[in-house]
């Protein structure tokens, strides 16, 4: 027994000590018997059944939704149409305290019987893809095309049925659960919608944000990303006449090969890239100014920290370089401006919102295939210390972030079947369950 005893102890403490990138079902200990008996309640519970069951035969009506969201463009920092229709969606769902907030976001509170924790179900409403985006459905051979039909159409139609269904079966839970369509999630939006909502709301116990298809995922490590805008300016002048000041080109191409050459840790995941450049003003002009976008992404704060280190030496040094080539008194200078900042940070795998997601999975009859990273609305909560996971939202796709994203409606109802069940055990059901979810002090 003392052997058993510390032998999960000891298998406890790899997993939660362990790199989290792709941790399979058949490294994971044993769920705890109260994470086991809680979900067992919950799916005993005949309005939760009832739910469970009118969302098996929604598929179509999914779709249908999925579908209608993903023809409302919604480019970045341009959610407002989109976001407007969520809201009349959310409302017609049942929950009549909805809102859209200053920054964007549509918010919905289904409260509890009171005095029970707060958990957020997520999903974005902005997309990747800039203004003019043809966002038209088109479907052939059993898919559905669109850019960003499953990133993050689905996660938004799975998000409606679940408060859809629990308001039809009349669950009352004993916490509140707060659904909430973001904004900001993609590109430069900087997760500014989450930034928000953990400004406004300081009593936010547990999040679940929904991003990408698929079913059996758990993301519990934030991948956090800086992102810099890097402009050289120099004095410009003609090829011939001028020959000889320096050149802001040139000072950008010394940084770019100087940061190309840098060697990011493979473990924690650390990477970069110089994802945009500009500059100059003709074939026959030395560039007066040039300018280049850099991401930096981690699974570590730390090493993310110390890799932005040395790329900020590196072009601290090709400007030197470009300047000492030329040796004048006109000079290259440089302007550097953060403009993205997710913060990276994990929860263990064994923690209890993890365990919930495990046992949901499990009460749906599906594998947990994997505990992973990556960057999403949860970033920001596990930086502050909620307790906040990551699921995909069923469905099967391919392409995410390009023209051809295509979109399968496959088991698309099990994502919604998943985050209903595991929101009732973290919330609780009135004189069924209590909320695994614990109920924190508010944030300073």
């Amino acid at each position: 027994m003392f052997l058993n005893i510390f032998l999960s102890i000891i298998l406890y403490a790899a997993i939660a000590l362990a790199p989290l990138d792709a941790l399979a079902q058949s490294s994971l200990p044993p769920l705890s018997p109260a994470v086991e008996q809680a979900m067992e309640r919950v799916t005993r519970h005949a309005p939760v059944m009832k739910a469970i069951e009118a969302i098996k035969g929604s598929s179509v009506r999914m779709l249908e939704a999925q579908v209608r969201i993903t023809e409302i463009p919604a480019p970045p920092f341009k959610e407002k149409a989109r976001a407007e229709y969520y809201l009349t969606r959310i409302k017609a769902a049942g929950i009549a305290d909805a809102y859209i907030d200053a920054e964007g976001n549509v918010i919905g509170i289904r409260r509890g019987k009171g005095k029970g924790p707060k958990l957020v179900v997520s999903a974005h409403l902005d997309t990747v893809f800039p203004e003019g985006t043809d966002v038209k459905v088109r479907e052939k051979d059993g898919r559905y095309y669109a850019p960003g039909i499953g990133d993050d159409g689905a996660g938004l139609a799975t998000l409606l049925a679940m408060t859809e269904h629990l308001h039809h079966a009349g669950v009352r839970t004993i916490g509140d659960i707060m659904v909430v369509g973001s904004v900001g999630e993609e590109g430069l939006g900087d997760l500014r919608g989450m930034k928000a909502l953990f400004r406004d709301h300081k009593d936010i116990d547990g999040f679940i944000s929904l991003d990408g298809v698929g079913i059996g995922r758990i993301v519990n490590t934030a991948t956090g990303s800086h992102r810099f805008s890097v402009t050289f300016t120099g004095p410009g002048g003609h090829s011939f006449a001028a020959f000889g000041l320096p050149s802001a080109i040139h000072a950008m191409g010394r940084a770019v090969a100087k940061i190309g050459d840098l060697v990011p840790p493979a473990n924690p995941k650390t990477t970069f890239t110089v994802g945009t450049v500009s500059g100059g003003t003709s074939v026959n002009a030395i560039a007066g100014s040039a300018t280049i976008g850099i991401d930096v992404r981690s699974n570590s704060h730390s090493e993310l920290v110390k890799f932005v280190e040395q790329v900020m030496a590196a072009i601290h040094e090709a400007v030197a370089d470009e300047n000492k080539r030329w040796n004048t008194r006109s000079k290259i200078t440089v302007a550097i401006k953060q403009v993205g900042d997710r913060p990276a940070g994990s929860i263990p795998a064994n923690a209890l919102i993890v365990q919930a997601a495990r046992a949901a999975h499990k009460a749906v009859g599906v594998e947990t295939r994997a505990i992973s990273a990556s960057s999403t609305d949860s970033n920001l909560p596990i930086s502050l210390g909620v307790p906040a996971i990551t699921l995909s939202s069923g469905g099967q796709g391919g392409r995410s972030h390009s023209l051809q994203e295509w979109y399968a409606p496959v088991n698309n109802t099990l994502g919604a079947q998943n985050v209903l069940l595991l929101a009732l055990a973290l919330a609780g059901i009135e004189q069924v369950s209590e909320p695994l979810l614990e109920k924190r002090p508010p944030r300073p």
